[in-house]
């Protein structure tokens, strides 16, 4: 059982930025896909991004298109804990965002999805 806590959302003009954390209970925190997802009201749930589990000594970072070269998503397992930074915020980057665990490992487009463990979500409001 992986329990998630997010913290760091809040209210920013656009352009400004935040930075998300998720902190996780647990032992095998390294063993984890570790993503971050987002949901704005009226509409699903989507893909924000994800990092690997340690697969030899690199970490792979996959990320939606609407936040590539915005966000980045990092990890620090002494610390079990997930980050996504978010640089250049837009209006419509507003929405209540969720960090989640994956315990298989996945690469590419098959990390946007089959996530076991989710956070209660922070909210982040971008304002124009």
């Amino acid at each position: 059982q992986v329990q998630l806590v997010e913290s760091g959302g809040g209210l920013v003009q656009a352009g400004g930025s935040l930075r998300l954390s998720c902190a996780a209970s647990g032992r095998t925190f390294s063993s984890y896909v570790m993503g971050w997802f987002r949901q704005a009201p009226g509409k699903e749930r989507e893909f924000v991004a994800t990092i690997t589990s340690r697969g030899g000594s690199i970490y792979y970072a996959y990320y939606a298109d609407s936040v590539k070269g915005r966000f980045t998503i990092s990890r620090d397992n002494a610390k079990n804990t997930v980050y996504l930074q978010m640089n250049s915020l837009k209006p419509e980057d507003t929405a209540v965002y969720y960090c989640a665990a994956k315990s298989a490992y996945c690469s590419g487009y098959d990390c946007h999805s089959g996530y076991d463990y989710w956070g209660q979500g922070t909210q982040v409001t971008v304002s124009s």
